[in-house]
C-alpha cells in the first residue's frame, strides 16, 4: 500500500511503539487519527514528542477502547486500522486481571466489530511474544503452542483468537503481528532495558528481577517497519507474523553490557518484588522470523548494540521523564 493520502487509525497512539508508528505513517504521507486513552490532563502521551511539523498533522482522538461507539466513530472511512491499544504491564495484570482482560479482549472485539461493519480494507492487530510463554521449542515459530502464564498473556491470547475468528467467520482482512521485546527511545521503565539504562545512568546499584531469563530484543524502528509491511503486503490477510531478531540474550548479561556502555561500575541485585510468580515466569523467548521474511519481506536491520547505543543516548537526554530505581508496575 502506498500510504500517501491514506487515512489510518492507530489505537494506543500515545504509547512507545504507537507514537513511533504514527510518526512513520506521517512521514509516508498518511492522514493519521491517533486514538489515545483519555485522562483528566488530556495528555497525548509520547505524541507530544513529535516534531511540530508532524504533530500539527495528527488528529488526536481521546477515548477508551471499551467504548464501542468511540471506536466506531474513530474508524469511519479509514483505509487501515492499526490496533496497538492495550494494558501491557504484566505485574499490573497480577493486581487487576479483570481490567486487563476487559481492555485487551473487549477493546479488541470493539475494534474488530467496528472494522467489520465499516468494511475497513486492512486491520493490523498487535499481539505479543508473551502469548507463547516459556519456549517449548526454539526458535519459536507461529505454530508454537500458546500458553497463558499471566493474566496479561491470557488476555492477549484471547484477543489474538478474536482476530483469527473474525478473519475466518467474516473474512475481515486482519493481519496479526507478534513483536518480540521491542526496545528503544520513549519506552517506559516497566520494560527491562529502560529499567537497566536509567539505573545505570544514575545509581551504583541496578535492581532487577530474574537475571537468568532470556529475551529476543528488537529495536523499535525494525518493529515499526514490520507494522508498515503488515499493513501494505498483498496476501498477508489472515496471517500471524513474528517480529524478532532470532537471537537471545540473558537479562543479567544485557545488564552488564549496558553498564559497560554507560561507563559505570555497578552492582546488579535481584529485588524480590520484581520477580514473577514461579509458574508465571517466561524463561526463554527467541523468535523464528522466517515467515515475516518470506511473506512480508521484513528483516531486522538494527543490531542490539546499535539499538542500545541509540536508546542510551536518548534516555540520557530525557532522564527527566523517568524515576530511576522505582519499580514501575
Amino acid at each position: 500500500m502506498d500510504w500517501k493520502n491514506k487515512t489510518v487509525l492507530v489505537t494506543g497512539a500515545g504509547g512507545f511503539i504507537g507514537s513511533q508508528l504514527v510518526e512513520a505513517l506521517l512521514a509516508e504521507g498518511a492522514h493519521v487519527r491517533a486514538f489515545a486513552r483519555y485522562t483528566s490532563r488530556n495528555e497525548p502521551g509520547f505524541l507530544s514528542l513529535l516534531p511540530p511539523e508532524l504533530s500539527e498533522r495528527v488528529d488526536v482522538i481521546f477515548g477508551d477502547l471499551r467504548d464501542q461507539r468511540a471506536i466506531y466513530d474513530a474508524a469511519q472511512n479509514c483505509d487501515a486500522v492499526y490496533h496497538l491499544g492495550a494494558l501491557i504491564s504484566i505485574p499490573y495484570s497480577y493486581r487487576h486481571p479483570a481490567e486487563v482482560a476487559e481492555v485487551n479482549f473487549m477493546g479488541t472485539l470493539n475494534v474488530l466489530m467496528a472494522c467489520r461493519e465499516l468494511g475497513t480494507p486492512r486491520v493490523i492487530h498487535t499481539s505479543t511474544s508473551e502469548v507463547y510463554g516459556t519456549a517449548r521449542r526454539a526458535p519459536i515459530d507461529e505454530e508454537h503452542p500458546l500458553q497463558g502464564q499471566s493474566p496479561y498473556s491470557a488476555s492477549k491470547i484471547g484477543a489474538d483468537k478474536l482476530a483469527e475468528s473474525f478473519y475466518c467467520a467474516y473474512n475481515l482482512p486482519v493481519v496479526t503481528v507478534r513483536p518480540f521485546n521491542t526496545f528503544g527511545p520513549r519506552q517506559s521503565t516497566r520494560a527491562v532495558i529502560p529499567t537497566i539504562i536509567t539505573q545505570a545512568l544514575t545509581n551504583k546499584v541496578i535492581r532487577l528481577g530474574n537475571l537468568d531469563t532470556t529475551r529476543d530484543f528488537t529495536y523499535v524502528s525494525d518493529t515499526v517497519r514490520g507494522f508498515l509491511m503488515a499493513g501494505s503486503t498483498v496476501g498477508a490477510e489472515g496471517g500471524v507474523f513474528n517480529l524478532g531478531t532470532g537471537s537471545e540474550i540473558r537479562i543479567g548479561d544485557i545488564a552488564n553490557r549496558i553498564a559497560l556502555k554507560v561507563g559505570q561500575q555497578v552492582e546488579i541485585m535481584v529485588e524480590p518484588e520484581r520477580l514473577r510468580p514461579e509458574k508465571s515466569e517466561v524463561m526463554r523467548l527467541i523468535s523464528d522470523n522466517r515467515l515475516a521474511r518470506e511473506k512480508l519481506g521484513w528483516e531486522p536491520q538494527v543490531s542490539l548494540d546499535e539499538g542500545l547505543d541509540q536508546t542510551i543516548e536518548w534516555m540520557r537526554q530525557h532522564l527527566d521523564l523517568y524515576r530511576p530505581g522505582r519499580y514501575e508496575v
